[in-house]
């Protein structure tokens, strides 16, 4: 972490040179404009990839490999074009206001949120049968503005061959896509509102290090020193030169192929209790070689410890014959915990801080000062309770007891603060926290039959933003005002911008799955990805069971999640005490999940090279190495873009550098 506080300094003195910002404070409206032009081409590649092909998987990382693309792409035309007609050509701050709402699209479009609620807002009305039974089950509390419900709507969406562009279609699609697209944006504006408040100590007190705003930063220097280094294309060159090989590879068996991608090795472990270990996977990605080289030592070292520690976990369970209790011994559960305890460890650091705000927001005496923030703390607060008010009335509208939704929008908005304090501290390459969100604990806490049906559909109508929590819009937003802080830009305006963003990338969202839909078809071979294998009847599958076998509290889980929130409490505590604590209380929370898994081994790699660099170079060493590994990253992100894009361009298919 300091190793970039380091830089920063030395970056931030370097602004003073540069010339003064713009009116617009680089937010702009040629900006903003080229980012609504780009979104919609954005979603639609990203929807080809990750639902058509199920090949790329670009938002299931924490930063975008599509994003990237396309903000060197804009580079290049910079290059190109500013040396004869400047005034064309975009600034810093311009090209990071692309990338920051291109972000955010992508975050809204991808495989944890409109993906997924796009796949099942018909799911449960053309797949019911007799045999299911959700129609008796539940089809009677779903309220007809959340879903789709025309049969001969969804026909032309599952079977394909059909149109969207008929008034019957777009007229009976307007009213959910609609609904829907309030409320994200109304989610968003409360996750900015967030972010308001806790920018000025998350960024200028602590002064987290952001890593991952490192190489758009890096991107975009229009002294263009990045470019310059012989070190970058050299790691661009070696990722390239694998990702090319094994694109040729795929289309012609006969090229030999570099595995960098994942193999299972656990049809080799057979023996019991080994064999509880189940899926071990390994892989040598360099991008994610590049992306842990950003990591602090410590991180590094606890995402491939801890991944060894969950897996002793299955193995000592079976041992003991403790796996006989379902789902023991709750990985989930405690990952769960982990993210709860870290948001509450810097909640709780940061009261002072927090109670000072609050204070300038009611008008009382504070220390606090509101003048450089996006808008002011009372506005802030006065957004939360107008974004809470609305929240409440859909979800009193759609048939959930306040109580209920009070509790679970409480338990959701307090993992998005963990994953954005996550982000912001550490920047790890992914945070899945598959199926650990906050209906799992009231479930567990109360029990499904006292939840009801209509509360428990509801839930499963919020999986979309809470199956995981990878493609999360709220740490990008974080990040996008580290980023105005370094590049000067107006953090009203951009905030402004992210909301625009947010709204264009929600339409454009259902307008590419629709679109992809009604030519193709969802339900059909064209379509290999999760719509109806995976995203549609997963929380279907789930309300079904909840509904037909009734779960009592679940005491058990309960207590995993405890000692999960001591277990990380603990940790932080002794990472505060002892400087040299090697175990990070992140790694805990986010090494059980399925990106962590895949990335383990490269991560493992990456600690040892920076630990020797480090050892036996200094701080010198790893600076000038830096340009070597973002050549990692953009060798294969580049590469790995342009593999899709052949192959949707000339509908074939290509290779998916990634998982």
């Amino acid at each position: 972490m300091q190793l970039y506080q380091s830089k920063a300094d030395i970056q931030g003195q370097e602004e003073e040179k540069r010339p003064a910002a713009s009116p617009y404070g680089g937010v702009t409206p040629r900006a903003v404009l080229v980012a609504l032009f780009l979104i919609p081409f954005n979603t639609y590649w990203i929807m080809q990839m990750e639902l058509v092909r199920y090949s790329g998987h670009p938002t299931t990382i924490s930063i975008f490999f599509n994003v990237v693309f396309c903000l060197l792409l804009l580079t290049v035309y910079n290059l190109v074009v500013g040396r004869r007609w400047p005034k064309l050509a975009l600034s810093q701050g311009e090209l990071l206001v692309i990338y920051i709402m291109l972000s955010i699209a992508s975050a809204l479009c991808g495989h944890d949120f409109i993906e997924i609620l796009a796949s099942y807002i018909g799911h449960a009305f053309w797949f019911a049968t007799t045999e299911n039974k959700w129609a008796e089950l539940f089809h009677w509390a779903v309220p007809d503005w959340i879903a789709m419900k025309d049969r001969d709507v969804l026909r032309g969406l599952y079977l394909g061959q059909s149109s969207l562009y008929t008034a019957h279609n777009l007229l009976a699609w307007a009213v959910p896509v609609l609904v829907w697209t309030g409320f994200i944006c109304v989610l968003v504006f409360m996750m900015l509102c967030i972010n308001t408040i806790v920018r000025k100590r998350w960024i200028e007190s602590e002064r987290l290090s952001y890593p991952l705003v490192q190489l758009p930063l890096e991107m975009t220097d229009q002294r263009y020193g990045m470019y310059k280094n012989r070190l970058l294309w050299i790691g661009f060159g070696i990722a390239a030169a694998i990702d090319i090989i094994n694109g040729l590879n795929f289309w012609y068996p006969s090229v030999p192929a570099i595995p960098v991608r994942v193999r299972d090795l656990s049809p080799l472990i057979r023996q019991s209790p080994w064999n509880a270990m189940g899926w071990f996977p390994i892989s040598f990605y360099p991008f994610v070689l590049g992306l842990g080289m950003l990591l602090p030592v410590d991180l590094l070292f606890s995402c491939w410890f801890f991944f060894f520690f969950w897996k002793a976990q299955r193995v000592i369970s079976r041992a003991f014959a403790w796996d006989t209790t379902p789902n023991f011994p709750f990985i989930n559960e405690q990952s769960f915990a982990g993210y709860v305890g870290l948001a509450v460890f810097a909640l709780w650091t940061g009261r002072h801080y927090f109670v000072d705000v609050i204070r300038k927001a009611l008008g009382m005496s504070s220390s606090a000062d509101d003048s450089t923030e996006p808008w002011s703390y009372r506005a802030a607060f006065i957004g939360l309770g107008a974004g809470a008010a609305l929240l409440m009335a859909f979800c009193t509208a759609a048939g959930m007891d306040p109580l209920v939704a009070v509790a679970f929008f409480l338990i959701y908005f307090t993992v998005s603060i963990a994953v954005t304090r996550i982000r912001a501290e550490l920047g790890p390459p992914a945070h899945d926290l598959h199926n650990g969100g906050p209906e799992m604990l009231l479930v567990d806490a109360v029990g499904s039959k006292a939840l009801g049906t209509r509360n428990l559909t509801m839930f499963s109508y919020f999986y979309f933003f809470n199956r995981a929590y990878r493609a999360h819009p709220m740490p990008f937003q974080l990040e996008g005002y580290k980023i105005s802080e370094r590049a000067k830009l107006n953090a009203r305006r951009l905030s402004i911008a992210i909301m625009i963003a947010a709204l264009f990338g929600c339409l454009a969202s259902f307008w590419a799955f629709l679109h992809i839909g009604y030519n193709l078809g969802v339900g059909s071979a064209k379509v290999v990805g999760p719509v109806v294998w995976a995203f549609g009847p997963e929380p279907f599958n789930r309300l079904q069971g909840w509904l037909q076998n009734p779960q009592k509290p679940n005491l058990q889980a309960l207590t995993a999640m405890g000692i999960g929130f001591a277990f990380t409490m603990t940790l932080m505590a002794l990472r505060m005490r002892f400087y040299w604590w090697p175990f990070h209380p992140v790694g805990y929370a986010v090494s059980s999940s399925w990106s962590l898994h895949v990335m383990w081994l490269p991560l493992l790699i990456a600690w040892a090279l920076k630990l020797l660099i480090l050892r036996y170079g200094g701080l010198k060493t790893y600076m000038q190495w830096m340009p070597f590994f973002f050549g990692l990253i953009l060798g294969e992100f580049v590469v790995g873009s342009l593999w899709t894009i052949i192959g949707i361009v000339f509908n074939i298919p290509s290779y998916g550098f990634w998982v």
